[in-house]
């Protein structure tokens, strides 16, 4: 296929991302994407909100209320959007996939171009990984043929991760659980890297000037995930860290050794059963895996491009801390 051009577009055609929808800017990875569009300058954003939600909205941001059950009401509001982005909680996520699905067609039926689905984590194509947040969303977006997806693959939410335990390290507790060696290599991302990535995407104009154009555009990765991350790290050097943060010596914590292949078995087992809490510890040991797939470098980051900034492991580490652990416990409750 050839390549498209600003160039060769209609009259009235912008190259850039101008009004951003988001479902759920009030949420957890919703507010930094919101925040950090904002300081941009350059968007307007729209939040799409449940009537009975409580979720606080800068009031900068444009806010309308709809109801996933009313599609004219879900269509009236993508009129003219450039982009929306869904993010939703566990409870949305529960309902077998009919709010995105509903959002997906309204979407195409408002001649939305772009639409980031909700499969923020660790890489969305990997079968592997479980499930998948993007499979089904992906084809009904191809399907449809009026929008084009973009994913943003951020890995496991750093602070959210260590706060909660999920990487095997009990900061308040002081006990690792550490699968295998200990040594395979993840890419993760802090909240702030998540909200730097996403408002430096929709910065990028949409298409090339002319041939002689070499920037990033958005088209480059149209149909496509872009992975990015804060920190690539194993569970060693997550621990390294609590340790210098925490002025704590190895003496000072309860290890265990664990295969990771066991872990998630062992958690695997528990969800048949139907222990929901265990979906997380199964989640963590696949991802864990020594194979290598949890290593987003594998797939090119997108870093550079989005002229990302270098991050410290340390502070970040203090962030997790910060948030605590009763508050990780209870995300998505």
């Amino acid at each position: 296929m050839s390549p498209i051009f600003a160039k060769d577009q209609a009259t009235g055609f912008s190259n850039r991302i101008e009004k951003v929808a988001i479902v759920g800017a009030g949420g957890t990875i919703g507010s930094y994407f919101t925040k950090y569009l904002l300081a941009t300058g350059k968007h307007q954003i729209t939040a799409l909100a449940r009537e009975n939600s409580k979720a606080h909205i800068p009031d900068v941001v444009h806010r309308i209320i709809i109801d996933y059950d009313d599609e004219y009401s879900l269509v009236e509001a993508l009129k003219g959007q450039d982009l929306l982005v869904i993010t939703l909680g566990v409870s949305a996520r529960e309902e077998g996939g009919a709010v995105d699905t509903k959002l997906i067609n309204a979407a195409a039926k408002a001649g939305v171009p772009y639409i980031m689905p909700n499969a923020y984590g660790p890489d969305p194509l990997n079968e592997g990984f479980v499930r998948t947040a993007l499979t089904a969303p992906a084809a009904l977006i191809e399907k449809l043929g009026v929008s084009k997806w973009i994913a943003l693959s951020t890995g496991f939410w750093y602070e959210l991760s260590l706060a909660s335990g999920s990487f095997g390290i009990d900061v308040e507790e002081h006990t690792a659980k550490i699968l295998d060696d200990g040594n395979t290599k993840i890419t993760v991302s802090t909240w702030d890297q998540c909200g730097r990535a996403f408002a430096a995407l929709l910065s990028l104009q949409r298409l090339r000037e002319d041939e002689n154009d070499k920037a990033p555009v958005l088209e480059d990765w149209a149909n496509k995930v872009v992975y990015f991350s804060s920190f690539r790290v194993s569970q060693n050097d997550i621990f390294e860290s609590a340790k210098r943060v925490t002025g704590t010596s190895e003496s000072d914590w309860r290890i265990e050794s664990i295969p990771s292949a066991v872990q998630y078995n062992d958690a695997l087992e528990a969800v048949k059963k139907g222990d929901r809490s265990a979906f997380t510890r199964l989640l963590y040991a696949r991802v864990l895996f020594p194979t290598g797939e949890g290593d987003h470098t594998r797939h090119g980051l997108a870093n550079e491009a989005l002229g990302l900034t270098e991050e410290d492991l340390d502070e970040a580490t203090k962030a997790a801390l910060r948030y605590g652990k009763a508050a990780a416990q209870s995300y998505g409750r």
